[in-house]
């Protein structure tokens, strides 16, 4: 089938609906968005042709915007919106559920404890990260400004989506894949839904930059 031979981020960024079932199987469809359907699915003992399947049903609904047709200015003030505003609402809040969570239940199985820790770093991180975005590169791709100009601040950008990718990694290992265990409250159980929430949006974001906003830049 033709789709197992496109990469991930090209089914991302073809098929509306694709993320969802990348995000089903824990393809990486943003970091690892240069690995063809076939490989990724491997790596993972899936069944590549089935997720294959599922892909094409979606192939034909086209529901959502086609951001590849954007403008660099439509997809940049989307991205603002959707995502930058919006990590910075997540993250005050579920670094105060996860303190809340390791304080009460520290001691218990399962409880994520380091969890408020890691996520005060990722706010650092991905402030640092959307301020050089919205103040430097964002403006230059506003204004027309296309490589060799913009090739060093989208090299950055994307070695941080990396950087990005890997603690996402670490929440899921600190949160058993933000699974929480029967005996938790309702505490512990609205700090998941969110964190659950983050990894969607996060991931969703830096789909959008890496394969579309940042492809297009240099293409």
């Amino acid at each position: 089938m033709q789709l197992l031979d496109e990469t991930l981020g090209t089914l991302a960024c073809s098929i509306p609906g694709a993320t969802r079932i990348f995000r089903q199987y824990h393809l990486d469809f943003c970091c690892g968005g240069n690995l063809p359907l076939r490989e990724a699915a491997a790596q993972r003992g899936l069944d590549g042709e089935a997720i294959a399947g599922e892909l094409a049903a979606l192939h034909s609904a086209q529901a959502g915007p086609d951001w590849r047709q954007a403008s660099a200015g439509e997809l940049i003030e989307y991205l603002l919106e959707r995502f930058h505003e919006r990590h910075r609402d997540q993250l005050p809040e579920l670094i105060r559920l996860a303190s809340r969570v390791e304080q009460v239940h520290g001691s218990k199985p399962g409880c994520p404890n380091g969890l408020a820790e890691h996520l005060w770093n990722m706010q650092q991180e991905l402030e640092s990260h959307m301020l050089k975005e919205e103040q430097v590169l964002f403006p230059m791709l506003q204004r027309g400004i296309r490589t060799p100009q913009t090739d060093g601040p989208i090299s950055v950008m994307r070695y941080e989506h990396d950087q990005h990718g890997n603690a996402l990694a670490q929440l899921a290992y600190l949160t058993d894949d933000i699974t929480p265990p029967p005996h938790a409250c309702n505490t512990w159980r609205a700090l998941y839904r969110g964190l659950e929430e983050l990894r969607d949006d996060l991931m969703q974001h830096i789909h959008l930059e890496n394969n579309i906003l940042f492809a297009n830049a240099q293409q």
